[in-house]
């Protein structure tokens, strides 16, 4: 676990472009779990190994997740809320390597990821329901509503960054303030509390990113469901 400030660490100067430490740390979790997808994939089996078996057990953990939240969509919904679970994992897990600090504990990379759910709410939202009709949500039960629509999806979104951002710093300043009081005496409780709220910042954040966007497509086009379309 790092032990230097909280602020992010300056990488390179590209202009008026900044490489930062979160930045880095996010494209390399990126670029690892590609090339463990790949590496997973290439060589699937009916009888699986231990590594596919671990694999499947974890798609199949996703499938019923989103299949509870939204019947129908977990295929369509997989791809995005799947890895979104992935990576939130590892980059909240990041923290435990000495020398490098959890990415998700900068706001830049936490308000990334919450425009990525606002704009997946909106792409889902539309593919479900057409343009016309997701539209006229927001008009419903009167256009004075409209302004409270879009207020509603800012100060989400706005809040989904805040949480994770907060939870991940503060989880971090916590943990340095107890090694610098108590010496490295008790690193094995300080471990197991940066494990155990890693992994449920990392499940809050992929289950409201779940429920934003199954409210998107179920709010504006209740009745369709990929399961439906495939029996047709």
């Amino acid at each position: 676990m790092a032990t230097r400030g909280i602020e992010s660490q300056v990488l390179a100067q590209l202009g008026p472009l900044t490489i930062t430490e979160p930045v880095v740390i996010t494209w390399g979790i990126i670029i690892g779990v590609a090339i463990l997808v790949k590496i997973v994939t290439r060589r699937l089996t009916l009888e699986p190994g231990n590594l596919q078996t671990v694999v499947e057990g974890i798609v199949s953990a996703q499938e019923a997740a989103i299949r509870a939240v939204a019947p129908g969509y977990e295929r369509r919904m997989l791809p995005f809320i799947g890895g979104l679970w992935i990576f939130l994992v590892i980059a909240n897990l990041m923290g435990l390597i000495p020398g490098l600090h959890s990415p998700t504990r900068d706001l830049s990379t936490t308000s990334a990821l919450a425009i990525l759910v606002f704009l997946s709410v909106h792409w889902f939202g539309i593919r479900s329901a057409g343009l016309k009709n997701y539209v006229r949500h927001y008009l419903s039960p009167s256009p004075i509503m409209l302004p409270f629509h879009i207020i509603s999806e800012i100060t989400r979104t706005v809040a989904l960054a805040v949480r994770l951002f907060g939870n991940m710093m503060s989880l971090e300043m916590a943990a340095l303030l107890v090694l610098m009081v108590a010496g490295f005496l008790v690193p094995i409780p300080i471990l197991m509390l940066h494990i155990i709220e890693a992994l449920v910042q990392s499940y809050i954040f992929g289950m409201l990113a779940l429920i934003y966007v199954a409210g998107g497509i179920q709010s504006h086009h209740p009745k369709n469901s990929e399961s439906e379309k495939e029996s047709t």
